[in-house]
C-alpha cells in the first residue's frame, strides 16, 4: 500500500523537477530573439506538465482524469519538438538538451501507459 501512495507523488515531484529543469535551460538561453521564442515555448508547454498532472489528481471523473493526463502528454509532445527546433537550429548543442529530451522521452512513455490504462488498453 506505502508504495502505491508514493508513485503518484514522484510523479508529481518528477514533473516539478522536469519544470525547473526546463526554466534553468530557458534561463541559459540566448536573449536573440528566435532563441527568446522557441525557448518560451518550451517553457510554456515543460512547465505545464506537472500542473496537468496536479490537476488531474483533483478530477472529477475519470473522463476529466484522462482529458488532463492526455493533456499532460501533448505537453510533453510539444516540449520534445521545440527542443528538438533549438537543437536542430544550433541555438544549443545537443549535449546541453540531451538530458532534458531523455526526461521528455521517459515521461512521454509514463503518460503515455497511464492514458493506455485509464481507457482500459494497458
Amino acid at each position: 500500500m506505502k508504495d502505491e501512495k508514493k508513485k503518484p507523488q514522484d510523479l508529481r515531484e518528477r514533473t516539478k523537477r522536469y519544470a525547473l529543469e526546463v526554466i534553468r535551460l530557458y534561463v541559459s538561453l540566448p536573449k536573440t530573439t528566435e532563441a527568446q521564442i522557441l525557448g518560451k515555448q518550451l517553457l510554456r508547454s515543460g512547465t505545464s506538465v506537472g500542473a496537468q498532472y496536479r490537476e488531474g489528481q483533483r478530477a472529477k471523473s475519470d473522463a476529466d482524469l484522462i482529458s488532463k493526463m492526455e493533456g499532460a502528454l501533448q505537453e510533453l509532445d510539444e516540449s520534445a519538438y521545440w527542443l528538438e527546433l533549438l537543437v536542430d537550429s544550433n541555438i544549443i548543442v545537443q549535449a546541453r538538451a540531451a538530458h532534458l529530451a531523455q526526461e521528455t522521452d521517459e515521461l512521454i512513455s509514463i503518460f503515455v501507459t497511464i492514458v493506455r490504462r485509464l481507457k482500459g488498453q494497458g
